[in-house]
């Protein structure tokens, strides 16, 4: 009788902390919050109809990596990992086994989340369905497919270290710098990289080329980076995908669709709130501008093909057709997200707080790349603009690349 008495007394011990160790709504809807600042569905999801069961294909300089599943499939998604199986791999990029990731995915930027933070993301990756969806080993160049390599690369170039808030600061400014700077992981594409795909520290957030695209400064630049913009433009940027300066484009606005369109006022505006204060942290490009007979020829294809939306003055429409004078991404060093939506065309993203769409259409079969060059030379140093030197080489390796 003493020994049932016992058991049951275990047994409903065991269920008491099964039901404790629950995590709570308010935990799992952080969870949310994080999971969706961290646009992580973006990387971890090939097949719309099954959301976080990985297989995306990530294309990098040296090679091909595909994204894992999240789900919590016990044999092929992360259902069997324990909570330190998770925080040690989303804080110091090492997997169960004990095998290290490649910096595709970006902890580097994930180690300054505080411990409750990627506990909360677990709790609410629990709560999604469990998708078989097996994992595929990446394709990269010899030798960097010897995963013990990133002891080294870790060595280097990682400093694992949770997020410090700056006393001087306000808590807006802090909130911002702990979303732009961990789960949000900005410069992973916005800052520049070495020889080895690590971030040059020294240039943070000041622009760096994507998958044929240009993701631009998001530091105080004059004419390139944000110095123009307010922070109340830098909110409706992230929360619509457009504002009265700019409309997204190409990565950048599938950033906005899957994440800052689903983010909170609060943490949008915290992050504006600290991008805004970035000073410059490298000295723009000194521009020389085009010689006339390029100016001219550029003129030309912009009065046949581009003045009917954008203006003989490059106004446009703001939220409709971008103003051409001033635009930050248009002034860029390198000019590969205008000649993506030059040659590829370009439609505005639809999100809640801006429903309408809007479309560009493609130039590439119409216009050759002299005239290519030229339009973008034009519009790159006219009403005011300065940008470097477009040359049809580069509209011809642009061409080359998949949009």
């Amino acid at each position: 009788m003493r020994t049932i008495l016992a058991v049951a007394l275990l047994c409903g011990a065991v269920a008491k902390a099964a039901v404790a160790a629950e995590p709570s709504p308010e935990l799992i809807a952080t969870g949310k919050t994080l999971v969706e600042a961290g646009d992580c569905a973006g990387c971890h999801t090939a097949d719309p109809a099954k959301p976080f069961a990985g297989g995306k294909r990530i294309d990098t300089p040296f090679g091909a990596i595909y994204a894992p599943n999240l789900t919590p499939d016990r044999d092929t998604g992360i259902g069997a990992w324990t909570d330190a199986d998770f925080t040690r791999a989303l804080r110091y990029g090492t997997a169960p086994d004990g095998s290290l990731y490649y910096p595709a995915f970006p902890y580097p930027y994930f180690t300054r989340m505080t411990k409750d933070d990627t506990l909360a993301i677990r709790a609410y990756l629990g709560t999604l369905a469990p998708v078989i969806g097996r994992n595929k080993p990446p394709e990269l160049h010899w030798p960097l497919n010897y995963r013990f390599l990133m002891r080294g690369w870790n060595l280097l170039f990682f400093t694992p270290g949770l997020f410090e808030p700056d006393q001087s600061k306000s808590a807006a400014w802090n909130r911002g710098s702990y979303l732009v700077n961990g789960p949000g992981h900005c410069g992973a594409c916005h800052t520049p990289k070495n020889a080895f795909g690590a971030d040059k520290n020294a240039q943070a957030l000041t622009g760096s080329e994507l998958d044929g695209w240009y993701a631009p400064r998001l530091d105080g630049a004059a004419r390139s980076g944000l110095q123009s913009w307010s922070a109340e433009d830098i909110t409706e940027y992230l929360q619509s995908g457009r504002n009265a300066r700019s409309h997204a484009g190409g990565p950048m606005a599938e950033v906005i669709v899957g994440s800052t369109s689903k983010m909170t006022d609060a943490d949008v505006r915290a992050m504006a709130t600290y991008l805004k204060s970035l000073p410059p942290a490298r000295r723009e490009t000194i521009v020389t501008p085009p010689e006339e007979a390029e100016m001219k020829a550029g003129q030309a294809v912009y009065a046949k093909f581009c003045i009917a939306c954008h203006e003989a003055d490059g106004s446009g429409a703001p939220r409709i057709y971008p103003p051409l004078p001033g635009n930050a991404l248009l002034q860029s060093i390198n000019p590969s997200s205008t000649l993506r939506v030059i040659l590829d065309g370009a439609h505005t993203v639809t999100t809640p707080r801006a429903p309408n769409t809007g479309e560009m259409p493609g130039y590439a079969k119409q216009l050759s790349d002299e005239e290519i060059a030229a339009v973008t030379n034009y519009i790159r140093n006219s009403w005011g603009n300065a940008g470097p030197l477009v040359t049809p080489a580069q509209v011809a390796k642009a061409r080359g690349q998949e949009p």
